[in-house]
Parts: C-alpha cells; structure tokens; sequence
C-alpha cells in the first residue's frame, strides 16, 4: 500500500585524522559500525543537517567539505533511505570529542579511531571497501545502492 511506504533522508560524516576514520557504535552489541550523522529534519537542507548532527553527536563545529557518497537502501523495517556522505575536513578538532558535551551523546555508545587495516566492518559495505583501499576521498560523488 502507497501510504505505508515511508523514505527517510540522513547525513553522514567522514572524519578523517592521521589516516584513521572516526567511526561509532551505536549499542554495545551492535556488530557493525556507523559514521556519525542522523536524519533530516522538516525544511532542512543536507548540509544543515550535517552541521548540526555533528555537533549534536560529537560537540564540535564541522568544516564541512565535499559531498562523497549517496547511498540508497531499503532496512529491514522497510524504510527507504537515503544518506549523504560528506567530508568533515577538520579532523583533528575531533581527537577528544567524547570528552566534551555533547546533547546526543546517549546516541553513541562508544567512538573508535579506526585505522584502514584493523578488523571492522562499517556500514555501507562500499564505503568500508573504499576506507580499507585508501579510496574514501574523492573528487566524485559515488553513489551506492545498497541491499
């Protein structure tokens, strides 16, 4: 049925720092790691969205760069999303962020600087695929069906 088709739209950070991601985990049991970010809100743009996610979740001002990623996927609770990858091009301000204040910070329950070798699994696959080859950065958009 039409009405119970639902699309969500969210932003996600790639924070880079002395070739290591920043990357969270949401619950402790949680197999899987996510870049920091969240959903849109009614009459935001993405890029707002970005800014204030970021400081939400990690309480520090992003430098926003380039758009990197678009990943499309339909969860398992049947949503539609859509997720914008942009580059955070201040990375060290984030070193000791899970010391500051943070209003979200009940969203995360642990940061981890993450190095392209160690034994992680980041969601979208693609995006983990590309950390670990060297390739997250790019001067084109990539965009990612994800299954």
């Amino acid at each position: 049925m039409e009405k119970d088709k639902k699309i969500t739209v969210r932003c996600r950070a790639i924070i880079l720092n002395e070739g290591k991601l920043l990357v969270v985990k949401h619950t402790p049991d949680s197999t899987f790691l996510a870049l920091p970010g969240g959903h849109l809100e009614w009459g935001e743009n993405v890029k707002e969205c970005m800014r204030r996610e970021v400081i939400e979740e990690l309480g520090v001002e992003p430098e926003i760069g380039r758009l990197l990623y678009v990943n499309n996927f339909i969860g398992t609770d049947n949503v539609h999303s859509i997720e914008f990858f942009f580059e955070i091009t201040n990375g060290a301000d984030y070193i000791d962020c899970e010391k500051l204040v943070r209003s979200h910070s009940a969203e995360i329950d642990k940061m981890i600087w993450a190095g392209p070798n160690e034994d992680i699994n980041i969601l979208p696959k693609t995006v983990n695929d590309d950390f670990k080859a060297g390739e997250l950065l790019s001067d084109e958009v990539r965009f990612i069906k994800s299954h």
